[in-house]
């Protein structure tokens, strides 16, 4: 069965740097693209930022708010974001999600979520 797997959160203090991960697990399975979203406490879900799994293309949802990068490890099936110069607003669970098609992937159906990992920015 297949299942993501988020990884390499954790506290960090303000102005600090964290290296999420998602891991594809269970089987043979390639997305044709797989987004980061977020969820603050007490706020809904948004998303912060997208990549294609087998070709190029990365989007974000708000890169005002937030200093990442997205990046991919096709032959390992980890996708990751890098986050720079984190804020308390970025406290959040962070999840992966994959979509196993582009009509799936273009209308933010994903078939696959994370469980979710907690981020906090404090010091």
């Amino acid at each position: 069965q297949v299942r993501l797997v988020e990884s390499g959160g954790g506290r960090v203090q303000p102005g600090g740097s964290l290296r999420l991960s998602c891991t594809i697990t269970g089987g043979t399975f390639s997305p044709y693209g797989m987004s980061w979203f977020r969820q603050p406490p007490g706020k809904e879900r948004e998303f912060v930022a997208t990549i294609i799994w087998q070709g190029a293309g990365t989007w974000f949802g708000n890169p005002e708010k937030l200093r990442a990068t997205i990046g991919k490890d096709v032959p390992r099936n980890i996708m990751w974001i890098e986050m720079e110069d984190l804020k308390p607003e970025d406290t959040a669970v962070y999840y992966c999600a994959a979509a196993s098609s582009s009509d799936n992937y273009f209308t933010r159906q994903y078939d696959y979520w994370g469980q979710g990992i907690q981020v906090t920015v404090s010091s």
